[in-house]
């Protein structure tokens, strides 16, 4: 079955890399150029079926901070991957004791993910998190998205959850800036793989949120809350996602939405959608991972980059409120984008 979800995730994948190239060839826009007060700005855009929407240009972005309009310095399409600055991406996951009832379900689906954010041979790094009742660093900063892949393919679970703790370490100490570098800035993404529930943690999640805001760091997850279940605490994962311009994805919720009437055929066996041990539910669970791991990748990959001159100088560590609007007229779409940053600090600075 995962051999099956693999070739079908690498097919999905090729014809999307096939036409987001094509795209970049027409492309011809404004590049990144090395200036560093400037404010490094990532946006996701997407219609309201969460189809990702190309083609933009630079003067259909109107960028707000703190109320003031500003002057938008760069611009660089979503599918011009190879002209934006390399991304740092975090993978933190859940190895809690009740992770082992659901981890082998995404153990493929998550090193392909790996695959997609941390190409071999590119310039994008990533590492590994797990986090339990305490936070274990599994892989330091690599180019080697093997050595990912490797890695999540034999964790051990067991023990209670610090998912805060886990997202404010990557925070604080993988992607902390130690010089702000403007618009060559890394891009800055954690991928979360988990429920959102946590009781072990030293930090809250207001400490992580304000963290990723310090860091220019935009959180997604992958929700592992089954279909049919309430977790209360999978409210935080949209709290972390919308505070930072991430998204949160619910494979487990999309498994039965291509079958028909489930509560109205009930079964000798149970009140089930997929007949008894022919293989569709797990088949109908994997499709819905794979969907939903090429959705995060899509957010990440599919970034318009925006540098826009700060309201006012780096004086101060205030935080200031990003808005983001699109001119275009009768749409109805979907912006992504962090909802602020704190500035950096003079010591993150270079001299003049």
């Amino acid at each position: 079955m995962a051999t099956h979800a693999r070739l079908r995730l690498l097919a999905i994948l090729g014809a999307v890399a096939v036409g987001w190239a094509q795209e970049a060839a027409n492309d011809s826009d404004s590049t990144i150029r090395v200036e560093v007060n400037v404010v490094n700005l990532p946006i996701t855009v997407t219609d309201t079926k969460g189809v990702f929407i190309d083609g933009l240009n630079k003067s259909d972005f109107s960028v707000w901070e703190d109320g003031q309009l500003v002057d938008i310095r760069y611009f660089t399409r979503s599918v011009e991957e190879d002209k934006k600055p390399p991304l740092f991406a975090g993978f933190i996951i859940d190895l809690s004791n009740t992770a082992r009832l659901y981890y082998k379900t995404y153990q493929t689906s998550i090193g392909e993910l790996a695959w997609m954010l941390v190409p071999e041979g590119g310039r994008n790094k990533g590492f590994l998190l797990g986090y339990r009742t305490e936070v274990d660093e599994l892989v330091g900063f690599t180019d080697d998205p093997v050595t990912l892949t490797e890695k999540m393919e034999n964790l051990k679970h067991g023990g209670g959850s610090a998912i805060f703790d886990a997202i404010y370490q990557a925070c604080t100490d993988k992607l902390v800036s130690v010089s702000y570098q403007g618009a060559s800035e890394p891009r800055k993404a954690l991928v979360v793989i988990g429920d959102g529930h946590d009781n072990a943690s030293k930090r809250s999640v207001d400490e992580v949120i304000h963290a990723a805001q310090l860091h220019q760091v935009t959180i997604y997850a992958v929700s592992t809350v089954g279909w049919g279940y309430h977790h209360e605490e999978e409210a935080n994962l949209f709290k972390l996602a919308r505070e930072t311009g991430g998204r949160v994805v619910r494979p487990m919720q999309a498994v039965h939405k291509d079958v028909a009437g489930y509560l109205s055929k009930p079964q000798d066996a149970g009140n089930y959608q997929y007949d008894v041990g022919t293989g569709g539910y797990a088949a109908a669970q994997q499709s819905a991972i794979t969907d939903a791991i090429v959705e995060v990748a899509g957010n990440v990959q599919k970034q318009y980059i925006l540098g826009y001159v700060p309201s006012r100088p780096f004086t101060d560590q205030d935080f200031r409120v990003i808005d983001v609007e699109l001119g275009l007229a009768g749409a109805d779409v979907e912006v992504y984008h962090r909802r602020g940053y704190f500035p950096p600090a003079a010591s993150q600075l270079p001299e003049n």
